[in-house]
């Protein structure tokens, strides 16, 4: 096993412990949560965030490098878009349906819990129709290139003396 395959197993369980004892799992919980009736998972994920948005600054202007690729702590940012709108909206109507989102749903499965099979199912097939969708031509692609690709480079250049277009 690679040294990042590794740290990303470690991670990952050490994540899903901490999820599961912070009680993300329980879909009751989120249930409350979703209802605003307990405000104690939006109180650990805002810490979450604060610690993140804090901790990957200081390491940035710190000049810090990436363990595993030893690349420099960076990232870009652009304006939101209608895809994040649209992805936020289906990401919020599936934490509603289900209770979980993808993290809990795997730590769900490991805790042996047949719910979550059932759930994790609903995102294997979510994301197995968008990536056929993404493999599908564009509507009218086809219909766009009627002519060869070479027939652009004869247009553009000059024609005999005499010839006419």
């Amino acid at each position: 096993m690679t040294r990042g395959r590794l740290t990303a197993l470690v991670l990952g369980a050490a994540f899903g412990f901490a999820i599961s004892w912070g009680q993300f799992t329980d879909p009751d919980r989120i249930r409350a949560m979703l209802r605003l009736e307990d405000l104690y998972l939006y109180l650990m994920m805002a810490t979450a965030v604060v610690v993140g948005f804090a901790g990957t600054r200081l390491l940035r202007r710190a000049g810090a490098r990436t363990l595993l690729t030893g690349e420099p702590v960076a990232w870009s940012v652009g304006a939101p878009g209608r895809r994040h709108v649209a992805g936020g909206v289906l990401f919020g109507l599936g934490w509603a349906l289900t209770d979980a989102c993808p993290a809990p749903i795997l730590a769900q499965v490991a805790q042996g819990s047949a719910w979550g099979l059932c759930t994790l199912g609903g995102v294997v097939a979510g994301i197995w129709l968008y990536l056929r969708r993404q493999e599908r031509p564009a509507p009218g692609l086809a219909r766009q290139r009627r002519w060869p690709a070479t027939s652009q480079v004869q247009s553009s250049t000059t024609l005999p003396s005499g010839s006419s277009t």
